[in-house]
């Protein structure tokens, strides 16, 4: 155990965090998404929700704000207006970790894996929600 650290946070996901660069992507994954396949690097987070995941991501992750939208989530198929609960979710944690309200980037499903493909990392969670599936750019952290 660290100090200060989400416990949710592993060791393994920690190392990865910390090596993404400026403009790098992460995937967190619901269930249902093919992970294995899709990761070049994959931390696998069984059981834990989507949005706890996203919460613990947040304590120590940037987002972009050089990119006009920092977070996309996957459209549902056939409704691509749709907002399913795992987004609502989402956007309610991105908010309050930033402070203010981030317009979140709606993408095909299709167009969605091939972004998840370039990702420099996927966290498998324990979503088990459809559409449970969301990138994020990471930012800098600038000195005080």
């Amino acid at each position: 155990m660290l100090k200060g650290i989400d416990p949710v946070l592993s060791p393994d996901l920690l190392h990865a965090l910390a090596s993404m660069g400026h403009g790098d992507t992460l995937v967190i994954a619901d269930s249902n998404f093919p992970a294995v396949a899709i990761a070049k690097r994959l931390c696998r987070l069984p059981g834990i929700p989507g949005a706890r995941v996203l919460e613990a991501i947040l304590t120590v992750f940037p987002l972009d704000t050089f990119v006009e939208r920092p977070a996309a989530v996957m459209q549902v198929v056939g409704d691509p207006s749709a907002v399913p609960p795992p987004v609502r979710d989402y956007q309610a944690v991105i908010d309050h970790a930033e402070g203010r309200t981030v317009v979140l980037e709606s993408v095909e499903r299709h167009a969605f894996y091939e972004r998840a493909r370039s990702a420099f990392l996927v966290v498998a969670s324990g979503e088990t929600r459809p559409y449970g599936n969301l990138i994020l750019t990471k930012g800098v952290v600038l000195p005080k």
